[in-house]
């Protein structure tokens, strides 16, 4: 799977976006030692797959609905037949507030949001990394965004309307996680 979702992103990201196929690569390799830390193998697969293709949706031969969330799990259940896939990449990063202010709520619903280890790493490994692809702590990630975007934006009226708890959530479990896991590792 992951081979797979790395050419996929590739083909749509790599040339047209350059900035963005950084960013998902960051965000896949954090994933990768996030997954190998504390998922099962199998989930940190899908991680890594989900983490290179979050972003898929910006590009332009996908664009459907003007929402990256939502058009690239829309591409992906067409694509893929692992529709666990698509509702990681339809749901990341909090993504149903800015649905829900857009009024694509009804339509991203069509991809129900899992609240597991997986999903929280997911959203994690995102909020770790920059547009660029360069590890950032989350409160950098966070004001990027805000000067990015705009006081006015959706995205930023998203995160005032909590978004930024939920994505703050999801990191501080996987923090949780992980230090669990070292700490397990000291044991033995």
């Amino acid at each position: 799977m992951t081979l797979w979702a790395w050419a996929l992103a590739e083909r749509h990201l790599a040339r047209e976006l350059p900035r963005r196929w950084a960013h998902v690569q960051g965000v896949a390799r954090l994933g990768s030692r996030v997954g190998r830390e504390i998922l099962a193998a199998v989930d940190h697969d899908v991680l890594v797959a989900a983490a290179l293709l979050h972003d898929i949706g910006y590009a332009a031969t996908l664009v459907d609905t003007g929402y990256h969330p939502l058009d690239g799990a829309r591409f992906l259940a067409g694509e893929h037949h692992e529709p666990h896939l698509a509702r990681l990449v339809a749901n990341h990063s909090a993504a149903r507030f800015v649905a829900e202010i857009r009024g694509l709520g009804d339509e991203l619903s069509a991809f129900p949001d899992e609240r597991t280890a997986l999903r929280d790493a997911l959203w994690y490994s995102d909020m770790r990394i920059s547009p660029g692809g360069e590890p950032v702590t989350f409160d950098e990630r966070i004001a990027e965004i805000r000067v990015r975007h705009g006081s006015g934006s959706v995205l930023v009226r998203a995160l005032d309307a909590g978004a930024l708890d939920a994505r703050w959530d999801a990191v501080r479990r996987t923090e949780q996680r992980l230090a669990e896991a070292a700490a397990v590792r000291e044991r033995v």
